[in-house]
């Protein structure tokens, strides 16, 4: 799948890393794309770190994972910005 395009976002919760990833994914959707878009949290509250992904492509996606080498990083918090892994 040479035209995949994978976005990681980084975030706190309540900060809209999460909305702004589903609504990335809507959009390419609405435009006649493959899309993925789910995110990664845990049980924790507000303001805990969560991690959210995008993945489009004009071809079926057949990949089912997280994304660990992104073609984007969307830091919402720049508090994270040590905790992110830079590859």
């Amino acid at each position: 799948m040479d035209n995949l395009l994978e976005i990681r976002w980084h975030g706190r919760g309540g900060q809209g890393a999460k909305t702004a990833s589903l609504l990335l994914a809507d959009a390419a959707f609405n435009t006649g794309k493959y899309i993925q878009g789910f995110p990664e949290y845990g049980p924790e509250r507000m303001g805990a770190p969560i991690t959210a992904y995008n993945r489009i492509s004009n071809t079926p996606i057949t990949i089912h994972s997280n994304i660990y080498e992104p073609d984007y990083v969307v830091v919402v918090d720049d508090t994270l910005l040590e905790s992110v892994r830079s590859y």
